[in-house]
């Protein structure tokens, strides 16, 4: 596995830990509201299941580091690539129904880390 795929892999670990600042402590604050383009009324309201959908981010990014921490061999390239087809999957989901641009910031990494594992 090539090191320009992990390093692509550690950005998406550290872009889903942002995810998880955001959403389970940024949420009803400004600049969650502004990065989420909610209201502070709607962010009062949504705070639980954003907070849910923060430590779900976490996992993905725990997942991801794990992986990382286990190498390039076997177990480490399974762990990689099982949760970065789940970032896919998630991202793909977000991206149908909640807001195009999580297409191109959680899907789209995930698809570059994919076929950058596979190439070596």
């Amino acid at each position: 596995m090539s090191v320009a795929a992990n390093i692509v892999i550690a950005l998406i670990a550290l872009l889903h830990l942002w995810f998880l600042v955001l959403e389970m402590f940024l949420w009803t604050r400004p600049s969650g509201r502004r990065a989420f383009g909610t209201t502070a009324e709607f962010a009062e309201q949504s705070k639980a299941l954003a907070a849910n959908q923060g430590l779900y981010n976490g996992f993905l990014a725990a997942g991801l580091v794990w992986g990382l921490l286990l190498g390039n061999g076997g177990a480490g390239f399974s762990v990689k690539l099982f949760f970065l087809v789940c970032v896919l999957i998630a991202g793909i989901y977000g991206g149908l129904t909640a807001a195009r641009k999580i297409l191109l910031f959680q899907a789209l990494p995930a698809l570059v880390a994919l076929v950058l594992i596979h190439l070596v």
